[in-house]
C-alpha cells in the first residue's frame, strides 16, 4: 500500500510522539505547523519534511493528504473543519473535543467532505481490553453488574505550565486529558452511558486543576460503573468488569489480566499479549484513508466519550445528576 502523506498540527512533545508512532505504521511526514518556528523547526530535523509557516500553508500543500492533530484541546473542532474543508482526512488526539456541540460541528464537517475522521482512543485497542470486551459479549462473566476503570499519574505533584495546566483546557481535572481513554474504555464494554454524578476536586492544590475526578456512571443497560482519575497519586491503569458468574481485570495498562469466579477468593493472573496501540490505530488509519472503510473510534464513538466528558464536568459543578440523553442532544 503507498504510504500515507501527513503533516502534523501541534508540534509539541505528544505531536512527536505521534511523528514517531506514525513512522512505525508506514506513514511519511510531510511537514508539519505549530505557532512557534523554533518548534517547527526542530521538528522537521528529527521527523523529515518541511516546516510550514501558517496553518493555511499546510493545509493547502498539495502533498499532504490528511494530518494529525495535537494541540490544545479547545482548538480541536476548529482544526478538524479547517482540514476537512481542505480536504484533508484527520487522525485527532484524545479529547476528541471538549463539547458534544463542538464535536457535532467538527463530525458534520468531516461528513460532508467526505474524509476519513478518527479519534485517538487507542486503550480500547490493548488484547487485555479485548478480552474483557470478548467475555462481556460471549456472556462468560454472567450478568454484568459493576466496571470499573481508573487512569492517575503523579505527575500533577509537578504542574506544567502552559495550556495543559489551564482548568478551562482541562475541565474535572485528570478526566478531560485522562479519564477520557477509560470512558471510551467503558462505552466500548456497556454500550450508551445513561446518567453520571460526578465530584472534582482540588485537594493538595499543588497546581490549578482538580487533583481528584471521579464519577458514577449508569448504563441504559442498567450497569453502574465507577470511572475516576487522579494526578497526585501512584500510577493506575485498570479495567474491569463484575458479573454474576466471573471477574476479570486488566491491570497496569494492558500488561496485566486476571480472572476470578464465583466461589473463588482470589483472583489468578492469565496470559496476555500487549500491543503498541498507538501504532496499532494510526495503521487503521492509513488503511482507512487507502480503502474508505470507516475507523473503529471515528466521530460518533468520539462523540459518546464527551458525552460522558461533558457530563462529569457538569455534575461535579453543579453537584446534579446529569441526563446523558439531555447532553448528547445539544448543539
Amino acid at each position: 500500500m503507498e504510504a500515507l502523506r501527513v503533516g502534523s498540527i501541534g508540534l509539541g512533545s505528544w505531536g512527536g510522539m505521534l511523528a514517531d508512532k506514525a513512522r512505525l505504521a508506514g506513514i511519511e511526514m510531510v511537514g508539519g505547523f505549530a505557532r512557534n518556528a523554533e518548534g517547527r523547526d526542530a521538528f522537521v530535523q528529527t521527523h523529515g519534511g518541511r516546516a510550514a509557516g501558517s496553518l493555511d500553508e499546510l493545509l493547502s500543500d498539495a502533498d499532504i493528504e490528511a494530518v494529525i492533530i495535537a494541540t490544545p484541546h479547545s482548538t480541536h473542532a476548529d482544526l478538524v473543519v479547517a482540514a476537512a474543508d481542505a480536504g484533508k482526512h484527520v487522525f485527532v488526539d484524545k479529547p476528541f473535543t471538549l463539547t458534544v456541540a463542538e464535536a457535532r460541528r467538527a463530525i458534520a464537517a468531516a461528513d460532508a467532505a467526505g474524509v476519513v475522521l478518527q479519534v485517538g482512543h487507542n486503550r480500547r485497542r490493548q488484547p487485555a481490553t479485548r478480552r474483557l470486551k470478548q467475555m462481556v459479549d460471549d456472556g462468560e462473566l454472567g450478568m454484568i453488574h459493576y466496571a470499573e476503570a481508573n487512569l492517575s499519574y503523579p505527575k500533577g505533584l509537578n504542574p506544567r505550565s502552559g495550556w495543559r495546566g489551564d482548568p478551562s483546557e482541562s475541565p474535572a481535572g485528570g478526566m478531560t486529558g485522562l479519564g477520557v481513554h477509560m470512558a471510551d474504555n467503558l462505552n466500548y464494554l456497556l454500550g450508551r452511558p445513561a446518567r453520571v454524578a460526578a465530584f472534582s476536586r482540588r485537594v493538595i492544590g499543588v497546581g490549578n486543576l482538580d487533583d481528584v475526578t471521579h464519577a458514577t456512571v449508569e448504563f441504559e443497560s442498567g450497569v453502574l460503573a465507577s470511572l475516576g482519575t487522579a494526578m497526585v497519586i501512584p500510577d493506575i491503569a485498570r479495567t474491569a468488569v463484575w458479573g454474576t458468574e466471573a471477574a476479570a481485570w486488566n491491570e497496569v495498562d494492558g500488561e496485566h489480566f486476571y480472572m476470578q469466579r464465583v466461589g473463588e477468593k482470589d483472583r489468578t493472573e492469565q496470559p496476555v499479549e500487549t500491543l503498541d496501540t498507538v501504532r496499532d490505530e494510526l495503521e487503521e488509519f492509513a488503511v482507512n484513508v487507502r480503502t474508505g472503510s470507516r475507523p473503529e473510534t471515528g466521530g460518533p464513538e468520539a462523540l459518546e466519550a464527551v458525552v460522558v466528558l461533558e457530563g462529569v464536568v457538569e455534575s461535579a459543578a453543579t453537584g446534579n445528576v446529569v441526563d446523558l440523553n439531555e447532553v448528547r442532544s445539544r448543539r
